[in-house]
């Protein structure tokens, strides 16, 4: 009889996500037992978890393993992303304190949900194998299918909910009738070993056409996770509906791991392909970007406008993908880093915007028009002022950190040879500035049309103190971020 074989489980690797799933489930059993009434607490103790689990990664710089038969891998690429997903899931559950009593939709389920979401998105980050990367996919997208609805009986939640798991569920199945197609062209789930057979064999047509096809399926799977035109459509409907801390969340966390699998997924499986798919993704972030952008300017719902906003953010991000997998290593590695510094900038940037709208909020009334913007400055000073960084941000104008961002992708993209995106993303980003500077002459120039907003809480004034000095850190002193992520290169 053969013998069963077990293999050595290196638990430095999963670490993070033993922290983050462990807590989670010993949540949702504490939750049972705590009041309505003590809701918060669970939210505490939820942010607890994702520090501990922050913390617990600081001993594991410099690592650079696999486990479970190499489908996990921990270095300084998923690394420094968990960090960001923790940070971000930290972020929303501190907005979410004041958030959810407020609205009336209080339920302790809602903060282990989204540390289930945060081991989704780690996961994402520290897939190896393609299996891996549709398990983070599928975890991930369900739980926020759950939050994405959770305002009942509100019925734009549970349209927005039910539209998200609709799209969702066409995207999962593009990703795995892609992932068995790559299979069929290469015999390996294993992103390492499919790029080395690309490197060592050459296919035959049938081959290469399953190859070529599987990719294609796979990158608008994750195409319609990270809202890249022309699959994007779900994205202003489902933020809208969503509740607002989710819908930031959304704009930042998914659409983090989203491009965090994309990129390890092109890199290390397909790089001897670039010239490939380098120009058909090249293609697709000028349509995201005009897509993002043209819609943007024509919204007067600020909650909306912010959607088709991060639906252009989704094409700035695609620049430092594409550079990602450029031959000859300087490009490559400027691409690595652009990606990951813009996705941290464009993290707190993005977190502080829907802050500052979870604060303008009411019970049972969003104000989310344009002119619910209107003469901030004489209302709330400090909200005004933290909007408009959070703008100015997004427009990427100096001293901020999007435009440490913008510059680190550009960049990347100029010494790929791709100059000609370069120009045209330069071009965009000076005419998408137009509705960013709109919001702040809406609320420092226009008389006010609304009353005060109401009382905010302590715990949404220190969500968005966090969000917004970390966009002014960013920016002033960039300097810790960029040695960062300078030092991470996938599988380093």
């Amino acid at each position: 009889m053969t013998e069963i074989i077990i293999p050595t489980i290196d638990w430095r690797v999963a670490t993070q996500l033993s922290i983050i799933f462990g807590w989670a489930s010993v949540l949702l059993v504490i939750a049972l037992f705590v009041p309505r009434s003590r809701t918060r607490i669970v939210g505490y103790l939820a942010i607890a978890g994702a520090i501990v689990a922050a913390a617990a990664g600081i001993p594991l710089w410099g690592v650079n393993a696999e486990t479970f038969s190499s489908m996990l891998r921990l270095d300084a690429y998923s690394l420094t992303l968990n960090w960001l997903f923790l940070a971000a899931a930290a972020i929303t559950i501190v907005l979410s304190l004041d958030y959810l009593p407020r609205q009336g939709i209080e339920r302790s389920e809602y903060y282990v949900l989204v540390l289930f979401a945060t081991g989704g998105m780690m996961l994402l980050a520290q897939g190896a194998d393609l299996i891996i990367l549709f398990l983070g996919l599928e975890l991930l997208s369900i739980v926020l299918y759950v939050l994405t609805g959770f305002a009942y009986p509100r019925n734009a939640s549970e349209e927005a909910g039910m539209k998200y798991l609709l799209i969702g569920a066409f995207a999962g199945g593009f990703v795995v009738f892609g992932i068995a197609l790559l299979y069929g062209a290469t015999g390996s789930m294993n992103l390492r070993i499919i790029g080395e057979t690309l490197a060592q064999q050459v296919l035959t047509l049938e081959e290469r056409t399953y190859l070529l096809a599987g990719a294609a399926l796979v990158v608008v799977g994750f195409g319609y996770k990270v809202a890249m035109a022309p699959f994007h459509m779900w994205a202003p409907d489902v933020y809208e509906g969503a509740p607002t801390p989710i819908a930031g969340l959304l704009s930042v966390g998914s659409k983090a791991a989203g491009f965090a699998a994309l990129l390890r997924f092109l890199v290390e499986a397909l790089a001897g392909e670039w010239q490939i798919w380098a120009p058909v993704l090249a293609a697709l972030a000028i349509a995201t970007l005009a897509v993002g952008n043209i819609g943007a300017l024509t919204q007067h719902n600020v909650k909306r406008m912010l959607a088709y906003s991060s639906i252009g953010h989704a094409g700035y991000i695609l620049f430092g993908v594409i550079a990602a997998g450029a031959p000859g290593g300087i490009a490559g590695q400027r691409g690595v880093e652009g990606v990951l510094l813009y996705l941290i900038a464009y993290t707190f940037t993005n977190l502080g915007a829907f802050g500052v709208l979870i604060a303008l909020e009411h019970r049972g009334e969003a104000a989310w028009d344009m002119g619910d913007l209107a003469g901030l400055w004489n209302r709330r000073p400090w909200l005004a002022v933290a909007m408009a960084v959070c703008m100015l941000s997004l427009a990427g104008v100096p001293p901020t950190a999007g435009f440490w961002g913008k510059f680190y992708v550009f960049t990347a993209a100029w010494l790929a040879g791709m100059g000609w995106i370069t120009v045209i993303g330069v071009v965009i980003a000076s005419i998408a500035a137009f509705y960013y500077l709109r919001i702040i002459a809406q609320m420092f120039m226009a008389e006010p049309v609304r009353e005060a907003p109401l009382p905010i809480d302590r715990a949404l004034r220190v969500g968005l103190a966090l969000a917004t000095l970390g966009v002014l850190i960013l920016g002033f002193i960039p300097t810790p971020a960029i040695d960062l992520v300078q030092r991470v290169g996938l599988g380093s």
